[in-house]
């Protein structure tokens, strides 16, 4: 990847970070079979905010590499 394509792909996940952390902060329904699967999907956003990081900083640290 060049410079410009690094760039996007860090802006791009910065966006999927932040839409994340939205959902993620979004309240919980008060009917008790919705609040399992919010909580259960919550579960799996978490884990994929990981992952989205981890990405991010090996973006980040590939456009300081490449200075």
């Amino acid at each position: 990847m060049n410079r410009e394509e690094l760039l996007a792909k860090r802006d791009e996940l910065r966006q999927r970070l932040e839409q994340i952390r939205q959902d993620i902060r979004g309240g919980v329904d008060s009917d008790a079979e919705e609040r399992v699967d919010q909580i259960a999907n919550r579960e799996v956003l978490e884990g994929i905010y990981r992952s989205t990081e981890s990405e991010l900083a090996r973006i980040e640290e590939k456009i300081r590499d490449a200075i």
